[in-house]
């Protein structure tokens, strides 16, 4: 909250950079470039997972059912991940390939619905969401073939996936800041919902 005029900060920037940057760095791992290290697992836990978890709570508090879902569930959905990958260490069974790819359907459902909701929203928004969805089933498949190419084709399409909500995210800051629209959002004129800085606002 600002000091100078009691107004809300506007938390979705905070979701959309923790999903991005986490995103991003996943499958620039997926994509072959480096293999999964302790850095991936720390963005998970701290920036994928705990600030999306913030910025879906402060999304409640602002009564945008959309925004507090989606960066709760996702921020929840780095954790898990995460926890996948630890807990074998501590001696749970690893995961199998049904049981990975069963979890990555179950999320690009979720996903495809959110992108759904994305249509009454930004053009921004939109690009997440889609190429999000197609991220998730996309991996489901390699998953599920255990086939590398598609995992590894995979994490390319998902380095787009996560530059596109880093864009996003900056997007909100730099036009709140300007007080115009120095990035577009491709806001819908329609659109009562998106402020003057095309932030979510549902």
């Amino acid at each position: 909250m600002s000091a100078s005029n009691g107004v809300l900060a506007n938390p979705a920037p905070l979701g959309l950079l923790g999903f991005g940057m986490t995103t991003v760095l996943l499958n620039i791992h997926n994509a072959g470039f480096f293999p999964m290290t302790s850095m991936v697992l720390a963005m998970g836990i701290f920036y994928g997972g705990m600030a999306q978890l913030i910025a879906g709570i402060e999304e409640w508090k602002v009564g945008n059912t959309f925004g507090a879902t989606a960066f709760t569930s996702y921020g929840c959905f780095w954790l898990t991940l995460v926890a996948i990958t630890a807990l074998p260490k501590l001696g749970f069974e690893a995961d199998s390939g049904a049981s990975m790819t069963a979890y990555l359907v179950v999320w690009g459902i979720f996903t495809l619905f959110m992108f759904i909701g994305t249509l009454k929203l930004n053009r921004t928004l939109q690009v997440i969401f889609g190429s999000a969805t197609v991220l998730f089933f996309m991996l489901a498949f390699g998953k599920a073939t255990g086939n590398e190419e598609v995992i590894r084709l995979a994490g390319y399409e998902g380095i787009f996936c996560g530059a596109s909500a880093m864009y996003g995210g900056l997007a909100q800051i730099l036009n709140e800041l300007y007080g115009r629209c120095v990035m577009p959002l491709g806001v819908r004129k329609a659109a009562s919902s998106l402020n003057a800085s095309g932030a979510l606002a549902i």
